[in-house]
């Protein structure tokens, strides 16, 4: 039997994590035989040359996870350039399989107006955004597909392939923790950031496997080559909705409710968005603005995108583990863990701060006493 190890980029991630759950459950070599796994943690620069060539020795895979997911606020060298300098360690450390998580980001939307219905693969559709996280995440999948085939410092070839998960929701999102926070803040009200779309998210427990499986087929010398430069969408059967019905599917049982007001029509906050941009540039050798929001988030909130994951179950054999029923209820019942921890700490903040308030009263009134002795 041969042992293979697996490196695990961002594995203390929202998706991380669960990669490494799985991982944890696969079967050894003689499949049903127990086997002993042994967890390694690495903590470094994922932009140091030298940490991912020590981090790369003696590894048979790599799945590269790691990213930042601050849409309007990163560097457009970020995922580029760490990616780029993984793929190296790996062709120096001969490591033979490299899985890189993309993002639906780097196909669509490219406009509000533009419909996608169930696209898939074969339609080429990509990003024109020179925002800074599409065009990185581009530039690094492009980087990842192109060293398909590189001859390995030990004579060995390296496979590599791209997923593109669809907007990825469940137990330990950081984007649904902010919302829920967000929205006790405003007494339970929802802030809309997308009725317009809809799109077709998928859970992350699912996305996991999809890596799990993209791991098997690439380890496979039989399937290595026809996998091996490919990129896959992966959603699943969460149905298709914009992003404000999702929140608020996901969150309708411990009181939230939308918010009613009239919002300004989209493409009046399109022109807002770009006065906002210009503002920016034009304050830039002054003052670092950041705006609330951009064109490109605008149109990624309220754009209709959906994608197949046929070519996925055809090549990977991927099916999702869990259905949306699962996915919705082990999502709901966190969430109501989260609410109850938040709305604790909110109480607890409020309390405090009220007792500072009347201790700051109460010591001007003893100054002010003392001084009319």
């Amino acid at each position: 039997m041969t042992a293979w190890s697996c490196l695990v980029t961002g594995a203390g991630g929202f998706l991380g994590q669960r990669i490494i759950q799985l991982l944890m459950q696969e079967e050894g070599p003689g499949q049903g035989l127990q086997t002993k796994i042994k967890v390694t943690l690495l903590e470094g620069d994922i932009l140091d040359a030298q940490c991912l060539r020590k981090a790369c020795q003696g590894i048979s895979v790599v799945i590269h996870t790691a990213a930042i997911i601050d849409i309007l606020g990163i560097s457009q060298r970020d995922h580029h350039e760490c990616t780029r300098l993984l793929l190296e360690a790996c062709i120096q450390a001969s490591v033979p399989v490299f899985i890189y998580t993309s993002s639906v980001a780097v196909a669509a939307p490219n406009s509000y107006k533009e419909i996608i219905q169930n696209g898939h693969e074969e339609e080429h559709h990509g990003t024109t955004w020179t925002a800074p996280y599409p065009y990185s995440k581009k530039l690094a999948e492009k980087a990842v597909l192109a060293a398909n085939g590189s001859t390995l410092k030990n004579g060995g070839t390296l496979w590599t392939c791209s997923l593109r998960p669809m907007y990825i929701y469940g137990e330990g999102s950081p984007v649904l923790s902010h919302l829920v926070v967000e929205t006790l803040r405003n007494n339970g009200i929802l802030r809309g950031v997308g009725k317009h779309s809809e799109v077709n998210p998928v859970y992350v427990g699912n996305v996991a496997w999809a890596h799990i499986l993209a791991s098997r087929s690439l380890r496979d010398p039989k399937k290595a080559a026809s996998i091996g430069g490919q990129f896959y969408y992966i959603s699943d059967d969460t149905p298709h909705q914009s992003y404000d019905d999702l929140n608020y599917n996901l969150t309708k049982k411990w009181g939230f409710q939308p918010d009613s007001r009239q919002s300004l029509p989209l493409s009046l906050m399109y022109w807002l968005a770009f006065l906002l941009e210009a503002m920016s540039v034009f304050l830039s050798p002054i003052y670092k603005y950041q705006p609330p929001f951009d064109r490109y988030l605008l149109t990624l909130t309220n754009s209709v995108y959906t994608f197949s994951y046929k070519k996925a179950q055809r090549d990977l054999g991927y099916k999702s583990l869990n259905t949306w029923e699962e996915a919705k209820e082990k999502t709901v019942e966190w969430i109501g863990s989260l609410v109850g921890k938040t709305q604790e700490t909110l109480t607890t903040f409020s309390h405090r701060s009220s007792i500072l308030a009347r201790t700051k009263k109460g010591t001007l009134l003893s100054h002010s006493q003392g001084k009319n002795l």
